[in-house]
């Protein structure tokens, strides 16, 4: 049986829609996948051509006044002369103490200086990371990197500023897939139709407040009981442990950090600016602005917006004054979905961050102060990133384990707690390898392994018991 507080399936990776018609995803989600068994389920669920638009990310940073193209540590060609000459001293004496240093670096931070040098850390790297992670780069570990940051090629770099280049496309998501109608979230819903109804409860009446591990007992708000044998948790583990009642599981998981995350939309009539074009997703380090990360879902799908013909009355301008007119227009519209977090270390102005978001954004050229809006939209999620703090690590290798042995596998963005296997393939992955270790004994590769899911496309449906990940003998099942 499947129990989920939330009113439709997706979690973290649904879909809002707002009164005029504007989709907004909890996030900048897109689909690209480092397993085929996600892939199938996915086309199974959404099998038409037409179900999905496949896309080429075209990413930038936002620094100086300049459109950097991302990853910004391979292309600060683009960046005054000084700052390149900053970029590259930096470069060049991280590649000295890279060859001569014979010990790991303790944090990010550390990591960030030995790999990149302190012009990127200072520009770029150091103040964008605080706005997505909410804690400093000096807070952070750096084993969750893996293939999430490029380490940027000095050679290839230096060339590339004095021919006045820029690199290509890097990453596991240069090109993506999004669905071509209802958003991230309709994934999730067409995947959950495939089960029967009689195995799912949501909204009230899959709401958890109690979990009795010695009595393997769930109480759900309405007063249902359910029994069972294995229980696999998707909740958050903090909130986990609290529904348990368990002292010291409680007392362990205050040692895990997390941010809280601002969805921000902004709806706006008229042609999609040149200078948007067919952007993607766009990063902003400065502090003209308090999100990290813009999306132009507009750009995803024709359907994330309302169509041309459907008139919407103008609410403000950009720059908040009222309109000439309240009457009703055609479009066409565009849209921006923007990101904040917060955490104790970076607290925000939540009754004032939609006004400062829309000043944000005409601070960074995206819009113009008379632009105008037909809707906005504003969501904030408790539990958004899970930090790879310094402390993650042990109480992990606690938590999870005593969790266990209790029979309960807790798995998930939040419910395992690693956020470099958090995405939504890593996520679903989590899931189906749970299930397969309860019911034969399979290796848990994403939870245990994530350099290894993550180094490459990842066609084994599943590893058997015994099976040896490295080095020997590996053992594959069939579909």
């Amino acid at each position: 049986m499947i129990v989920d507080a939330n009113e439709t399936p997706g979690g973290l990776a649904s879909t809002d829609v707002t009164p005029e018609g504007f989709l907004y995803d909890v996030g900048g989600h897109v689909i690209f996948s480092h397993y085929k068994y996600f892939d199938d389920c996915i086309d199974e669920a959404l099998p038409n051509d037409d179900d999905w638009y496949t896309h080429q990310r075209i990413s930038y940073v936002r620094c100086k006044g300049f459109w950097v193209p991302y990853p910004f540590q391979n292309n600060i060609s683009m960046l005054p002369k000084e700052d390149q000459v900053k970029c590259i001293d930096g470069m060049i004496d991280a590649a000295l103490e890279a060859r001569v240093s014979n010990t790991k670096p303790k944090n990010f931070d550390e990591w960030i200086m030995r790999m990149m040098g302190s012009g990127v850390a200072d520009l770029f790297m150091r103040p964008y990371n605080y706005k997505v992670w909410a804690v400093p780069t000096t807070k952070m570990q750096c084993e969750w990197l893996g293939e999430r940051v490029a380490a940027p090629d000095v050679k290839r770099v230096t060339t590339n500023v004095i021919l006045g280049k820029t690199a290509g496309n890097w990453g596991p998501n240069a090109t993506f897939r999004f669905p071509a109608r209802d958003g991230t979230g309709g994934i999730w819903i067409a995947v959950a139709k495939t089960l029967p109804d009689s195995k799912k409860r949501f909204g009230d009446h899959g709401s958890v407040t109690k979990v009795d591990a010695d009595a393997k007992r769930v109480t759900l708000k309405d007063g249902t009981v359910v029994n069972y044998q294995k229980l696999i948790n998707t909740m958050a583990v903090d909130s986990l442990v609290e529904k348990m009642g368990d002292k010291s599981l409680i007392d362990l998981s205050k040692g895990l950090f997390y941010s809280s995350t601002h969805v921000i939309g902004v709806g706006i009539r008229g042609a999609r600016p040149e200078n948007i074009g067919d952007k993607c997703w766009l990063y902003f380090p400065e502090d003209n602005c308090p999100f990290y990360r813009a999306t132009i879902f507009s750009n995803y799908s024709p359907y994330n917006q309302p169509q041309k013909d459907v008139k919407l009355p103008t609410q403000q301008l950009a720059d908040g004054s009222k309109p000439s007119s309240s009457e009703p227009k055609e479009g066409p519209y565009w849209s921006i979905m923007l990101e904040v977090s917060e955490s104790s270390m970076k607290p925000v102005d939540g009754k004032n961050l939609l006004r400062d978001s829309i000043q944000g954004l005409i601070n960074t050229e995206m819009i113009k102060p008379t632009d105008e809006i037909v809707s906005t939209y504003h969501r904030r999620f408790d539990h958004g990133y899970p930090t790879p703090s310094l402390e993650r690590e042990g109480v992990l290798k606690q938590l999870l384990p005593a969790l266990q042995a209790k029979d309960i596998w807790s798995r998930g963005r939040f419910g395992s707690w690693r956020y470099e296997v958090g995405n939504q393939d890593h996520s679903f992955m989590l899931g189906v390898e749970a299930a397969d270790n309860i019911v034969n004994g399979a290796v848990e590769l994403t939870l245990n392994y994530p350099d290894f899911v993550n180094g490459r496309q990842n066609t084994e449906r599943r590893l058997v018991e015994g099976a040896q990940v490295f080095g020997k003998s590996k053992q594959k099942t069939v579909d």
